[in-house]
């Protein structure tokens, strides 16, 4: 298992020069390594999912390996891929539930041995422990929550719940774990400013960023969705979010009582039944969609809004690429791609009152739609593809 400290440089000194070589199977040619891209789970529809999809894309022959592959929830594209999956994708439930796997995937990611001269790893806390017989690149989204931000990821009175419970006792093990892991890296790299602190804090290491590139954008094909179909030309905000207790989706739906527009909020999560049970009417929680259905929704929003404290603001690019401006919390990763007046408006708390005022503004305000796309395009798949490819060749 490759160990960014066998030949005396750490992970922070490997993203500001070149990283020492090392021996190399005599069979493989140095111009064209093998590349493998890792994922901790692909289960989801989120934005990490989507930055593997680029990431393959950028190395369309590379294998990806994952300790949990579940067809049905992610994205389709994930279908024409080579996936290589742990032991623990033969447990359905865990497929389907990938939360209930929290005590096992260290061990998975252990057993998650990869043959290639480069491993491309997009980590939230698992895939950059993937033992590797070669390169080990980490694309960081962040930290394990569950281990650096438990109260965040638990959400209110989470540590007198069951997950709570389990996670507490597992938590010493899996620091440990987490920081062995985190040193195996030859190259760690943050996708967001605030991700880049969060990694200092967590392991010490000063990491460069590479901002994530957007998944959506204006130029596919656009279906409606059936259930908002009857809303016909009314105006309406738009919220894209998994349904997890630290995204704020309550607070934006909150807002929304009693507000002449209405809110269609796009996404899943543990969450989805309590809000569906407390909305107001002039709210309609969808999940699922496809990206056909996604684009036709941020193409007729009147904004969005983003309430959560994000690892990278992504939402607001997406909604971008068609350019509509975006309410956004004024923290996190919404610092590195919203700007102030061009391509949307902040507020400083996800307080009822304060989204409140930031969604009159974002009606009022005369807004640029080129300023906001030419914007987005700063943060274009292309950009991204080039830098990744930058950082494997520099391996």
């Amino acid at each position: 298992m490759t160990d960014a400290r066998s030949n005396g440089v750490s992970p922070q000194e490997a993203t500001t020069g070149p990283v020492p070589a090392r021996s190399r199977p005599a069979s493989v040619g140095v111009s064209r390594p093998r590349v493998a891209i890792a994922h901790d789970y692909i289960t989801q529809r989120g934005g990490a999912e989507r930055v593997v999809l680029a990431m393959s894309r950028a190395f369309p022959d590379a294998p990806i390996h994952t300790t949990l592959y579940n067809p049905s929830t992610t994205f389709p594209e994930f279908a024409d891929k080579t996936i290589i999956v742990s032991p623990l994708n033969r447990i359905g439930v865990l497929r389907r539930h990938h939360r209930l796997a929290l005590p096992l995937l260290a061990w998975a990611s252990n057993r998650m041995t990869i043959d290639a001269d480069v491993v491309v790893a997009s980590s939230s806390g698992w895939a950059h422990g993937f033992p590797t017989k070669g390169r080990k690149f980490v694309y960081c989204h962040s930290p394990a929550r569950w281990l650096y931000a438990s109260d965040d990821y638990l959400g209110a009175d989470g540590r007198r719940s069951l997950k709570g419970a389990v996670l507490e006792v597992l938590k010493r093990p899996l620091l440990a774990w987490d920081a062995k892991a985190a040193a195996t890296a030859d190259v760690y790299v943050a996708n967001a400013n605030v991700i880049a602190a969060r990694i200092k804090r967590a392991y010490g290491y000063d990491v460069a960023v590479m901002p994530p590139p957007f998944g959506v954008d204006d130029a596919g094909e656009r279906t409606p969705i059936r259930a908002v179909a009857h809303w016909g030309e009314s105006p309406y905000f738009l919220v894209v979010s998994r349904l997890m207790p630290y995204k704020n989706v309550d607070a934006v739906i909150d807002a929304m009582r009693g507000r002449p527009e209405k809110l269609l909020v796009v996404g899943a999560g543990p969450l989805a039944d309590q809000l569906r049970a407390s909305r107001p009417d002039n709210v309609e929680i969808v999940s699922g969609i496809s990206d056909e259905e996604l684009r036709w929704a941020y193409a007729g929003a009147a904004g969005l809004v983003a309430a959560s404290y994000e690892d990278f603001g992504l939402t607001p690019l997406e909604g971008g690429a068609f350019g509509k401006p975006v309410a956004a919390l004024h923290a996190g990763g919404y610092l590195d791609t919203v700007i102030d007046g061009l391509n949307g408006v902040f507020f400083d708390a996800s307080t009822l009152e304060q989204i409140s005022r930031a969604l009159d503004e974002l009606r009022t305000r005369d807004w640029d739609e080129r300023a906001i796309r030419e914007h987005a395009q700063t943060f274009s798949e292309e950009n991204f593809v080039r830098a990744l490819c930058d950082a494997v060749a520099a391996l």
